[in-house]
């Protein structure tokens, strides 16, 4: 069986000290992406429970397929749960869903929750797309940019250049500040462009770790043009599975000479966490007749 470098670890998580049936309002976020799929349970607005985990051919199913296993051994059943809302591409395809939300509002939300109420400028790295949000001090979205033609400068993309280069891409960040010097980057305009030049650069003689720098340092000047399209207010906080990438997010952080704030939590989780406090709020309001 080939390894799949690109293959990223998919888990689940639950709060073994909760007692979620002691809770008003369980509400539930979706983030079905291009990529990734994450649920997240949260118990009274805090986290209770989450999983992450690759999005299939099927939007319906893996929305369902998440769902699940973040219930996995909590011993709570989707009747459980007060209120739903779908995010991320496949949002409208959530079939337990009561409200679909855009992952705009709902990555601002949930950088507001992992971050705290300090941040105002969120980039979100995808699967295959950025996007860069100005939001308040309670998340809300105050301005934003997309940036979707390509897969350059996003997880899709990384997930590519790990295969080619057979290594794991867990491993790539740190490998690819590994080096001596920083390279010139490959291009940022064109995924493929970006794979042609990094195999020419393999042919040339170059080691994997610079190759790998000269990518990450090309996804992180993209992302930064981005960024200074829309201007960087203090705090910043980067969301998305390339926010694990320490080649990327260190690159952002010099070019810009901004600090990006850390969390515990699961970056790929904060769409849907924006998405859970956005259904417990929906409930509470339809409970109140408001």
């Amino acid at each position: 069986m080939a390894v799949e470098f690109w293959r990223w670890k998919e888990y689940n998580w639950h709060d073994p000290e909760a007692d979620p049936r002691a809770a008003e309002v369980l509400s539930v976020g979706i983030d079905v992406g291009s990529v990734s799929s994450q649920a997240v349970i949260m118990a009274d607005g805090k986290l209770f429970a989450f999983s992450n985990m690759r999005t299939g051919s099927d939007s319906p199913e893996s929305a369902s397929k998440a769902l699940a296993w973040a219930l996995e051994d909590t011993g709570l059943t989707l009747e459980d749960l007060h209120y739903a809302v779908g995010t991320g591409y496949g949002r409208v395809n959530v079939p337990f869903a009561q409200k679909a939300i855009t992952e705009i509002a709902c990555h601002a939300r949930g950088a507001n929750f992992m971050y705290g109420p300090a941040v105002r400028t969120v980039l979100d790295m995808g699967g295959q797309d950025c996007k860069a949000i100005h939001c308040d001090e309670k998340g809300k979205v105050r301005a934003f940019l997309m940036n979707d033609k390509c897969a350059a400068g996003t997880g899709r993309g990384m997930e590519v250049m790990a295969d080619l280069l057979s290594v794991p891409i867990e491993e790539v960040g740190e490998m690819s500040l590994d080096v001596d010097e920083e390279p010139p980057p490959v291009s940022s305009t064109c995924v493929v462009f970006a794979k042609s030049e990094a195999s020419g650069l393999l042919r040339q003689g170059w080691p994997k770790n610079r190759v790998l720098a000269s990518y990450c340092s090309a996804m992180a000047h993209r992302v930064c043009a981005l960024l200074e399209r829309i201007g960087i207010e203090e705090s910043f906080a980067i969301t998305g599975g390339i926010a694990k990438n320490s080649g990327v997010v260190s690159r952002i952080e010099k070019e810009l000479g901004v600090e990006a704030l850390k969390t515990e939590t699961d970056s790929q989780i904060a769409g849907a966490a924006g998405a859970a406090l956005f259904a417990r709020a929906l409930y509470l309001k339809s409970k109140s007749g408001n």
